[in-house]
């Protein structure tokens, strides 16, 4: 099911009213991807680009095209891991954050 652009725009909104929030998005955006689910992890990681540095900016800090970046994270993109962590280590700097993983219990 495509998500309408007024669910979108809201959730642009409330990253750029609510840090706890857009912190929490881009944890959830890694977390879906470390449970493997890649393409949840993908489509998150997009919306909180696109409401936070922007690809455009993104592409500048990274070395990469913004075009690249874009293709990347649509729904048939395949980042390359080096990429993929290049681009997080970006977000969280950018974000002020530092992610960390944990092992929990199953």
């Amino acid at each position: 099911m495509a998500l309408t652009r007024d669910f979108k725009q809201t959730v642009l909104a409330r990253v750029q009213a609510d840090p706890a929030f857009r912190d929490a998005l881009l944890e959830e955006a890694i977390d879906a991807m470390l449970a493997g689910d890649v393409d949840t992890g993908k489509s998150i990681l997009r919306d909180y680009i696109k409401a936070t540095v922007g690809f455009e900016q993104l592409g500048a800090d990274t070395g990469s095209s913004p075009k690249s970046l874009i293709r990347m994270f649509g729904p048939n993109g395949n980042p390359q891991a080096r990429n993929l962590f290049a681009v997080i280590s970006q977000l969280q700097r950018h974000a002020g954050l530092t992610l960390h993983v944990r092992a929990q219990p199953q």
